[in-house]
């Protein structure tokens, strides 16, 4: 899943915990600290690709950086 290989990619050092749970119906939802940050069922679609990304970069506080590799 690329979505969360993107976020442990740049966000390993802030993200105590990633769960992947399978759902029926083809469920996608991308909650951070109990809040949705994307669902497939409300938007009626899968994310683009960096979509995920980028709506968790949005919900951090900006002077959160990029995991330094």
């Amino acid at each position: 899943m690329s979505a969360a290989r993107d976020l442990l990619r740049d966000y390993q050092h802030v993200i105590s915990d990633l769960t992947l749970a399978t759902g029926s119906h083809g469920v996608f939802d991308v909650n951070v600290d109990d809040e949705i940050l994307y669902s497939k069922h409300q938007t009626g679609r899968h994310a683009e690709p960096g979509e995920v990304l980028q709506l968790f970069r949005e919900h951090i506080v900006p002077d959160v950086t990029i995991y330094e590799r």
